[in-house]
């Protein structure tokens, strides 16, 4: 029997259960509510005509809000009558891709004038028809104060295209801030010593015409020059970055006013780990900078360090992003056994040193096989000399100034040469060994065919190279190269890239930066 206390007992507990039901209702209600307001957020969706607005919008006020002005840039009317058509047959013609926000206020400036800088920094160019492709499209955005990312061949033009625009910036600086500044203004990284001095050479010009001061910093020579320089007070370093570490560990060099920063073949400086050593001379440097990033290829480990230092960049990309050669370069490949080499040279150098006045360059693999092939052909009675890591800096400087000269047509080098060696005039360049990665091949090569002009590369492919014969085809059918019949020879299939250092025991991610050393401490 139910008594009626339990009843009442019920009856009460389902009052309280429908209140409850109830009182959850309106709590319900303003979920259909806020979900009805979110429907205009949606509609944001469509604001395509807002974002194409924005980025034909230019963006000065924004970057002006810092401590240094960066825009110093003026379209002329000549640029500005450019109509949309015209500005897309010239990036068609030469294969520019422009990425990023306001890309399309950017249009390419087709002659000198038309970027509207003073006569007397201007006078730099007054050697050359027309600007370059990449000079032409990064000079508006790096005028412009916007950060960039340009990808590019060698022999491009990419060292004026930073160097004209960072100028103006420097000039704008100089005439404003009164006292003595703690460091420089301008800061060149470079992966080696030849690179470095190639910037300091189009900047060593400039000086002359603009009344700045520049050192360059490297390793291979004694401090004390660099140091007494920076004590002085500079306007621009170019550096390496080992040595640069070194003078700022010893107290030397401050670089907390750097509002211009360059990073040159950062492709290159992260192949030979120097990330490490970037990312802290970067965190030195005045958080308002200006940075630029100029590189041949642009793997994930470029892509992941533009993408943590650069500010909303403006990417420039002439050709491809992938490795590619200049396709004004016509490539002979020749395979050869090892025994025959040095008579094809000597062969070959009857046929393209005939003269013995056009300048011819000489890959080789290793040191030692640079002296002996020095040595062997002065005995032939060839005027030659070579440049190679068991010279020291002196040594080297002396035989790249004969080279460039024309006093010693005829130069012998490693691999330490293959970029940063901006040489005009190079005609030819020989392969004698072939090098241990495509890359490097790409970048031998690129020695020649630079500035606008047309170069030939033979290269000697052994037996022993058939590792990278089908990275090598791949680069000849890309450039609409001809392939010799004999390199099907070999197995053409692509492998997976090894890491530079470590090869097939490397980290299985290559093309990332490697992961930070742990230090383990034992207890005692």
């Amino acid at each position: 029997m139910v008594s009626l206390e339990e009843v009442n007992v019920e009856n009460v507990e389902l009052k309280k259960e429908k209140k409850k039901k109830k009182k959850k209702r309106p709590i319900e209600e303003p979920e259909a509510e806020t979900a009805e307001v979110e429907v205009p957020k949606k509609k944001k969706k469509k604001s395509k005509n807002i974002t194409e607005e924005a980025e034909n919008k230019e963006e000065p006020e924004q970057e002006e809000e810092g401590p240094f002005k960066k825009n110093f840039y003026t379209m002329s009317e000549k640029t500005t009558a450019m109509t949309k058509d015209e500005v897309k047959a010239y990036q068609a013609e030469h294969s520019i891709v422009l990425y990023g926000k306001g890309k399309k206020t950017f249009k390419p400036t087709l002659t000198f004038d038309e970027l509207g800088f003073k006569k007397n920094i201007m006078k730099i160019c007054g050697k050359f028809e027309k600007p370059t492709p990449i000079q032409a499209q990064c000079w508006p955005v790096l005028a412009s104060g916007r950060d960039i990312i340009g990808i590019a061949e060698t022999g491009s033009g990419k060292t004026l295209a930073f160097t004209l625009p960072a100028l103006v910036h420097i000039k704008h600086r100089t005439s404003v801030e009164e006292g003595k500044r703690r460091g420089p203004i301008m800061l060149v990284i470079a992966p080696t010593r030849e690179l470095a001095m190639q910037s300091q050479e189009v900047l060593d010009e400039a000086s002359n015409l603009v009344k700045i001061t520049s050192v360059c910093v490297y390793g291979g020579v004694p401090k004390y020059t660099q140091k007494q320089a920076l004590k002085a007070g500079v306007e621009v370093i170019v550096a390496t970055p080992g040595r640069l570490l070194d003078l700022m560990e010893e107290g030397c060099c401050d670089l907390s006013q750097v509002s211009y920063l360059v990073l040159d073949e950062a492709d290159r400086m992260l192949d030979q780990g120097f990330e490490r050593d970037i990312r802290k001379i970067i965190s030195h440097t005045h958080p308002s900078r200006q940075t630029a990033l100029f590189s041949a290829t642009w793997p994930d480990s470029v892509r992941e360090l533009a993408h943590e230092f650069l500010k909303n960049p403006i990417k420039v990309t002439i050709g491809s992003d992938d490795l590619a050669a200049g396709t004004r370069i016509t490539q002979i490949v020749e395979v050869i056994d090892d025994r025959a080499r040095e008579a094809r040279l000597t062969q070959l150098l009857k046929e393209y040193h005939g003269s013995r006045k056009n300048r011819l360059l000489i890959f080789v693999l290793y040191k030692k096989e640079a002296s002996r092939i020095e040595s062997n052909l002065q005995r032939g009675g060839w005027n030659c000399t070579s440049i190679h890591g068991d010279k020291n800096q002196e040594a080297r400087i002396q035989a790249v100034e004969s080279f460039k000269s024309g006093k010693i047509p005829l130069l012998v080098a490693t691999d330490v040469a293959a970029r940063g060696l901006d040489i005009p005039d190079v005609d030819y360049v020989i392969n004698f060994s072939f090098p241990l990665t495509i890359e490097d091949y790409v970048h031998r090569i690129g020695r020649t065919g630079r500035a606008g002009k047309k170069g030939i590369s033979h290269t000697f492919f052994q037996s022993c190279d058939k590792a990278r014969a089908g990275e090598l085809v791949k680069v000849l059918k890309d450039a609409n190269q001809e392939v010799p019949k004999e390199m099907h020879s070999f197995d053409l299939n692509i492998k997976k890239k090894e890491h530079k250092l470590y090869g097939s025991f490397g980290p299985k991610d290559y093309g990332q930066p490697m992961k930070k050393a742990t230090k383990i401490v034992f207890d005692d």
